[in-house]
């Protein structure tokens, strides 16, 4: 029990040192000179409190809480036994309810980030597919979200068409592209498929980039519609474009629900079942009849359709599109909510979303090292809940995890 604590304490200590060594920069480093007082000040909070925990941990390891543990299971239990006893329509009917509602109670500012928030789940379900079912590891996938935004800014500029047009045109220019990234993947697992992918992306971009006669090269494409509507009004149809964020918050609502039951069907349907025979073991499901070469290639088609429609939105909502917004940091960051939410479930994608966008907004108020703070959070969350917020139920290890 000694040893035990005495190794607690001692990883405490460098932690906390770590942390100074990290904080110090942040907070220290000044146009007039170097300065302590202010980094030690936010770093021995940190410390107390960090200390705190320890000692609160170390007195549960001892068993000084085990009279608290029997009425707490007690509580759990009923909780989740009255949850169970509640119809899945009858919830999932309310949470539509409230997010149909939520722009009528919010201002502005609330709008906008509840929109980026439905755009990347649209864009973590669409991967979810790719890496989540199909266990391929896509470090690439942004590049489907830019084919999508420059498709419907190209075809809303140039030829005058419909958002609503495009929205189909896009996704089948993605899943074109899609197809021929994934193409040249398909024989490779593990490390190299990342790294095939990864270069993929940046292809993309590049050529999106200097493809000045077609897409403007960095300048970007300006001048793209928003989506319009028809609105009854004095006994006949007024066609109306909706470029206030109240009316762009039900587009993107109308796409995420799209975009969740297409992902809840294929993930229950026998395709889903066998992305994940090939997720699980690929040389099992090889044995078993199953056609791998067509399923990864459908994976990534399927994965870049959902992309594709939210990089349509994007674009007009934007209005503008240009190269900077389809970086690796994106790819990234999709990849984030995935792995962060439970690769291979989507109420963890959705919560992955959350808590990567939305989260530091709420932190805004933390200033210059808000992120630290919440970069630190994800990964301790990472650290205890190695599967995720809200881990898939049918999820083993992948393939390449194996090998």
């Amino acid at each position: 029990m000694t040893i035990r604590a005495s190794k607690l304490w001692l990883g405490y200590g460098v932690a906390m040192a770590w942390f100074y060594l990290l904080l110090w920069p942040l907070l220290g480093i000044k146009p007039e000179g170097l300065q302590f007082a202010g980094s030690f000040a936010v770093w021995l909070k940190v410390a107390v409190a960090a200390a705190i925990l320890v000692a609160l941990y170390q007195l549960k390891q001892g068993g000084l809480f085990r009279f608290l543990e029997a009425p707490s299971r007690a509580v759990g239990e009923a909780v989740s036994a009255a949850a169970g006893r509640v119809p899945r329509w009858l919830s999932l009917s309310l949470l539509l309810a409230c997010a149909i509602a939520f722009p009528f109670f919010t201002e502005r500012y609330a709008h906008d980030v509840a929109i980026s928030v439905l755009v990347y789940i649209m864009l973590g379900l669409g991967l979810n597919i790719v890496v989540g079912l199909a266990g391929l590891l896509d470090l690439g996938y942004i590049a489907f979200f830019g084919v999508g935004a420059y498709t419907y800014a190209l075809l809303s500029v140039h030829f005058e068409l419909s958002f609503w047009l495009c929205l189909p045109i896009s996704a089948c220019f993605s899943a074109i592209a899609g197809c021929i990234i994934g193409y040249p993947t398909l024989r490779m697992r593990g490390d190299y498929l990342a790294i095939v992918t990864l270069g993929f992306g940046e292809i993309v971009r590049i050529v999106i980039n200097n493809w000045m006669s077609l897409t403007n090269g960095p300048n970007g494409v300006l001048g793209i519609k928003s989506p319009g509507a028809y609105w009854f009004k004095d006994g006949s149809f007024e066609h109306i474009w909706l470029n206030h964020l109240e009316q762009l918050y039900f587009v993107i609502l109308a796409l995420a629900v799209f975009t969740i039951l297409a992902v809840y069907r294929i993930n229950y349907s026998r395709i889903g079942r066998a992305f994940e025979a090939v997720r699980e073991d690929q040389t099992a499901a090889e044995l078993m009849g199953v056609n791998t070469f067509r399923l990864k290639l459908l994976a990534y088609a399927l994965g870049a359709v959902f992309g594709g429609l939210a990089g349509s939105f994007f674009a007009a909502r934007m209005k503008f599109v240009s190269p900077e917004s389809f970086t690796f940091i994106e790819s990234a960051m999709v990849l984030a909510m995935v792995v962060l939410g439970g690769m291979g479930s989507i109420p963890g994608v959705i919560l992955g979303s959350l808590a990567l966008i939305a989260l530091p907004e709420v932190f805004r108020g933390f200033e210059m090292y808000r992120m630290f703070v919440f970069g630190g959070v994800m990964a301790v969350m990472m650290i205890f809940r190695p599967r995720g917020l809200w881990p898939a139920k049918r999820m083993g290890a992948r393939s390449e995890e194996k090998d």
